[in-house]
C-alpha cells in the first residue's frame, strides 16, 4: 500500500532525477511531436494535478490531528484535468470524487488562467522588465546569432551598453493567490467543514459551484449519472424551443450549444444506476432522440481486467472513445475530439480513461504516476527542468499549506437553524400567492387557451369528478399554467397511465411536453432530475409505488439534497406522481398494492402529499407545483389505487364521493396548503377523534356513520400531507375530544402512525390514544389481502374499545 509519505517522497525523487532539457522551448509554442496542447497549457495542467495530489496530501495531513474529514483521494485520475481543459467552463459538469484535477482546472479556465495559445507570440510578459524578446526584433539577427540558432525559446537582452545576451528565461512561478490557489481553499474548506466552503457551506465535501458550472453530486455508485441523461435532454429540448418554467427562454442556466459531462469511476460502471443511465442514453439515441452528454469513465483497474471497456463499448447508440488517462497530452487529444463529436452531432459518447489509484493500491502503479508523466513531458519537450517543477511543486504545497491553517480559523456551522436553512425552504405565502396568480391567468388572460384545451367545456362544467378525473383537470390546468411543465412516465402519453390518469394530455399539448419514456424508474426520475435542474418543471408518474422503492435513492441522494448540497445555487423542482396504496381486493397482488411508505418520509425535506378525495386533489395537485416552482420542492404525489375511480362513500349510487371540479375563481379560496388537515364532524364530533389518510379517510367515514347511530359523535381527520405532517391540527383535534383514534393504513412498524403518537406525546398530549394499522405484512393476492388491511370494520372496533375505557 501507497502511503502519502511514500507517494511524495517518491514525487520528489523522480522530479529531481529528470534534469534539464537539452534546449528550452517557448511556452507559447505547441508540443514538439505535433500534438494540440501548447507549453503553457500543459504547465497549467500540471499546476491542476499538482494541486489536486497536494490536496489528497492535506487531506490526510488534516486528518491526522482531527481536523480533516475527507480523505477520498483523486490521486492517480489527475488525467481528468486534461478533460476539463477540452470543455468550455459553461459545460455543466457532474463530477464524482476523485475529480480533484478537473476541477482545479475548471476553476483554472473560468478565471481566464488556462492560456489559449497564441500564434506569433512568446514568452515576452514573462522577461525581465526592460528586455527584448528575440521575436520582438526585426532584421536577420532576431532569431540567429553568428554561431548559428538560438535555442528554441531563449531571447536576446540588450543592455544599456547595446550589448546582447542570449538568455533562457526561468519557468515562471505561480502567483501566491492564482486560480489553483484560489480552488484548493474551496476544497480545502470542504475537507474541514467549514462554513465558507462555496458548495455545501460546510455541510458535506463535494465538488461544485455555480459560477463554474459544477453541479454537486453525492456520486455514490454512480447515482448522479441519471441526472446527467435528464439534463442532457432538457437542455436538447431547451435548445429546440421548449420553455423554461418562468416561461422565458433566457433563464436556462446554460448555452444552447451546451454538453454535460459526467465523470464517475470502474466501481459505479456495475452498479444500478450507473447501468439504468446508460441504457436509457442509448435507447433514446435509438429512437431518435438526442441527448449530449460527454461520459466520462476513470478506470482505476478495480473490476476484471477488460471488462469495463468491453461493457462500455458494447453500449448501443454511445459512441465510444478511448485513452491514456495518465498521458495528459492524449488524454487532451481524445477528450477534445469526443467532446466536439457531442456537442456537434448532440449525441452522447463516452470517454473511457485508464487510470490508478496511488494511495489505495501496490506500488506497481507508481510508475504510472499521471503527475510525474506529464513532468516528463514538460522536460523533454523542452518547456522546464526537474529542478524547476520541483521547486514548483514545493511552492505549491507550502501555498497549499498556508491556505489550509487559515481555513482552519473559519467557523463551523453551529447551530441546527443553519444546518437545514437550505434543506427545503417553504414560504407558503408566496406559494399561496403562486397560486391565486395561476388563478387570475386562468380566468382572465388564459381564459382563451384553457377553453381551447378543455375543447370548449372546462372541467367546471363537466358535473361531478372522480378523483382520476380530477387530478386529470388539474394537471392540465397546471400545464397551461406553467409552459414548462413536462409530464412523462411510462405510458402515460400513448395510453393515458395504467390507470387513464394523464389521458388526453398528449392531444392538448404535444409530444415534447407529454410523452412515454422507459419503464425504469430510476431513468424516469433521473430525467425529472435533470429537467428541474435545466429550469423545466417536471411531473414524472411512476407507474406503482412498488416501483418507487427500487429508484428511491434519486429521490433519497439525489433530488433532496441538491439544496442542501449547494446552498440553494441549484435546485431540481419535482413532483412524482405515484398511484399507490392497497385495495381491499389485492387485485394485481403484491406488485399494485404497496401500502409502505416510511422511506419516503424518512428523507429530509421531501413534501409526500396523499389526497382521498376530488376536490382535494385538484388544489393539493396545484400546491405541490407552485411549491416547486417557488421554493424548488421535490414532491411525491401518492394516488390511492383504490380510490380513483370511486363514486360512492356509503351506499351505491349516492355519488358522494364525487365532487365539482372548482373554477379557477375559486382556487385561492380553496387553497391547500403544505401540512394542513381536513376535519370532518361527525354527529356531535365531541366523543372521538380518528386521525387518517388515504382510502382510511373513506373508511373513517364509514365507521364514523355507524358510530353516530350509536350516538358516538366523531371527526375525522384527514391528515393529506405525510410529509411535514399537520402536527398543529393533529393536537388540536386530538385536545378537542381527548381520545384519539389512528388509523394507518401502512404497516404498524414503521407507518405513519408511529409519526402520529410521537407527534402526540412530543407535545404532551395527556388523553387516550389507540391504533388500527395494517399488519407487518406484504399484501397478498385476492380476499386474503383484507385478513392484513385496515377494513371499516376494524376502526369500528377499535374505536369501540378506545370509548369502552
Amino acid at each position: 500500500m501507497t502511503t502519502p509519505h511514500d507517494l511524495d517522497d517518491r514525487l520528489r525523487a523522480e522530479l529531481a532525477a529528470l534534469g534539464a532539457p537539452d534546449q528550452r522551448r517557448d511556452l507559447g509554442e505547441p508540443l514538439p511531436d505535433g500534438g494540440a496542447l501548447t507549453g503553457a497549457q500543459a504547465l497549467a495542467l500540471f499546476d491542476a494535478q499538482l494541486t489536486s495530489r497536494l490536496l489528497d496530501l492535506a487531506g490526510r495531513w488534516l486528518s491526522g490531528f482531527g481536523e480533516g474529514y475527507f480523505t477520498v483521494e483523486s490521486a492517480g485520475h489527475e488525467g481528468d484535468a486534461a478533460v476539463a481543459a477540452a470543455l468550455r467552463p459553461t459545460d455543466p459538469a457532474l463530477l464524482h470524487a476523485r475529480s480533484g484535477a478537473f476541477y482545479c482546472l475548471r476553476a483554472a479556465q473560468a478565471a481566464g488562467a488556462f492560456p489559449a495559445p497564441e500564434p506569433g507570440r512568446s514568452w515576452s510578459e514573462s522577461a525581465p522588465t526592460g528586455a527584448v524578446s528575440y521575436q520582438d526584433l526585426e532584421g536577420p539577427g532576431a532569431g540567429e546569432t553568428e554561431a548559428g540558432s538560438l535555442p528554441v525559446g531563449a531571447g536576446i537582452v540588450v543592455d544599456a551598453d547595446g550589448d546582447a545576451t542570449v538568455v533562457v528565461p526561468d519557468l515562471p512561478q505561480p502567483a501566491p493567490d492564482d486560480a489553483f490557489a484560489a480552488a484548493a481553499r474551496d476544497v480545502l474548506r470542504g475537507i474541514v467543514a467549514s462554513a465558507e466552503e462555496p458548495a455545501a457551506g460546510g455541510r458535506a465535501k463535494v465538488f461544485g459551484r455555480a459560477d463554474l458550472a459544477v453541479v454537486p453530486t453525492t456520486s455514490a455508485a454512480g447515482s448522479h449519472l441519471p441526472r446527467a441523461v435528464g439534463l442532457g435532454l432538457a437542455l436538447e429540448r431547451l435548445r429546440r424551443g421548449a420553455r423554461p418554467a418562468d416561461g422565458e427562454a433566457e433563464a436556462a442556466p446554460w448555452p444552447a450549444d451546451a454538453v454535460v459531462v459526467c465523470a464517475f469511476d470502474d466501481g459505479a460502471a456495475d452498479h444500478a444506476a450507473a447501468t439504468a443511465a446508460l441504457n436509457t442514453t442509448g435507447w433514446y439515441d435509438h429512437t431518435g432522440l438526442r441527448i449530449p452528454v460527454l461520459f466520462v469513465c476513470a478506470d482505476g483497474g478495480a473490476s476484471a481486467e477488460g471488462w469495463v471497456a468491453a461493457t462500455l463499448r458494447a453500449r448501443p447508440g454511445i459512441r465510444y472513445f478511448a485513452a491514456d488517462g495518465t498521458d495528459v497530452a492524449a488524454t487532451y487529444r481524445v477528450a477534445a475530439e469526443a467532446a466536439e463529436w457531442v456537442r456537434r452531432q448532440r449525441r452522447p459518447a463516452v470517454l473511457h480513461l485508464s487510470a490508478v489509484r496511488l494511495m489505495e493500491q501496490g506500488d506497481g502503479d507508481a510508475a504510472r504516476d499521471p503527475l510525474l508523466a506529464t513532468a516528463r513531458l514538460l522536460v523533454t519537450s523542452g518547456y522546464a527542468s526537474g529542478e524547476e517543477l520541483l521547486a514548483r511543486y514545493d511552492e505549491r504545497g507550502w501555498q497549499l499549506r498556508r491556505v489550509a491553517e487559515e481555513v482552519l480559523d473559519e467557523p463551523k456551522l453551529a447551530s441546527p437553524v443553519e444546518i437545514v436553512r437550505e434543506l427545503a425552504p417553504r414560504r407558503p405565502v408566496r406559494v399561496s400567492r403562486a397560486v391565486a396568480e395561476a388563478a387570475a391567468h386562468a380566468a382572465g388572460p388564459g381564459a382563451g387557451a384553457r377553453a381551447e384545451a378543455f375543447g370548449g367545456k372546462p372541467p367546471e362544467l363537466t358535473g361531478p369528478l372522480t378523483l382520476a378525473q380530477s387530478i386529470n383537470a388539474a394537471l392540465a390546468d397546471g400545464m397551461l399554467d406553467h409552459p414548462g411543465t413536462a409530464v412523462f412516465g411510462h405510458d402515460v402519453a400513448a395510453q393515458g397511465g395504467v390507470y387513464g390518469v394523464t389521458e388526453g394530455l398528449r392531444d392538448r399539448f404535444g409530444a415534447a411536453r407529454v410523452f412515454d419514456t422507459l419503464p425504469d424508474a430510476t431513468s424516469i426520475l433521473g430525467l425529472g432530475l435533470g429537467a428541474g435542474l435545466a429550469g423545466l418543471l417536471p411531473v414524472p408518474e411512476i407507474r406503482h409505488l412498488t416501483l418507487l422503492h427500487g429508484a428511491e435513492d434519486q429521490l433519497r441522494g439525489e433530488a433532496a439534497t441538491m439544496r442542501f448540497l449547494s446552498r440553494g445555487a441549484f435546485r431540481n423542482p419535482m413532483v412524482v406522481r405515484v398511484p399507490g396504496l392497497a385495495s381491499p381486493e389485492g387485485l394485481g397482488g403484491h406488485d399494485r398494492n404497496d401500502d409502505s411508505l416510511g422511506a419516503l418520509r424518512d428523507v429530509p425535506g421531501l413534501v409526500v402529499a396523499v389526497p382521498a378525495r376530488p376536490d382535494d386533489a385538484a388544489p393539493m395537485l396545484r400546491t405541490c407545483l407552485a411549491a416547486a416552482r417557488v421554493d424548488g420542492s421535490v414532491c411525491v404525489f401518492v394516488e390511492p389505487i383504490a380510490l380513483y375511480h370511486v363514486r360512492d362513500l356509503y351506499t351505491d349510487g349516492d355519488d358522494e364521493w364525487t365532487t365539482e371540479y372548482a373554477e379557477p375563481g375559486a382556487w385561492a379560496d380553496r387553497h391547500v396548503p403544505i401540512g394542513r388537515a381536513r376535519v370532518y364532524g361527525i354527529g356531535s364530533a365531541e366523543d372521538l377523534t380518528i386521525i387518517t389518510f388515504g382510502n382510511g379517510v373513506r373508511m373513517s367515514l364509514r365507521a364514523a356513520a355507524t358510530l353516530a347511530e350509536e350516538g358516538v359523535g366523531s371527526r375525522v381527520v384527514d391528515l393529506r400531507w405525510l410529509a411535514p405532517l399537520p402536527v398543529a391540527d393533529i393536537i388540536r383535534e386530538s385536545s378537542a375530544t381527548g381520545r384519539v383514534l389512528v388509523v394507518d393504513e401502512t404497516r404498524r412498524t414503521g407507518g405513519v402512525g408511529e409519526g402520529v403518537l410521537s407527534a402526540l406525546v412530543d407535545t404532551g398530549y395527556v388523553g387516550a390514544a389507540r391504533r388500527v394499522a395494517a399488519l407487518d405484512s406484504f399484501v397478498p393476492l385476492g380476499p386474503a389481502a383484507r385478513q392484513v388491511l385496515v377494513s371499516a370494520e376494524a376502526i369500528t372496533q377499535g374505536a369501540r374499545t378506545l370509548l369502552a375505557r
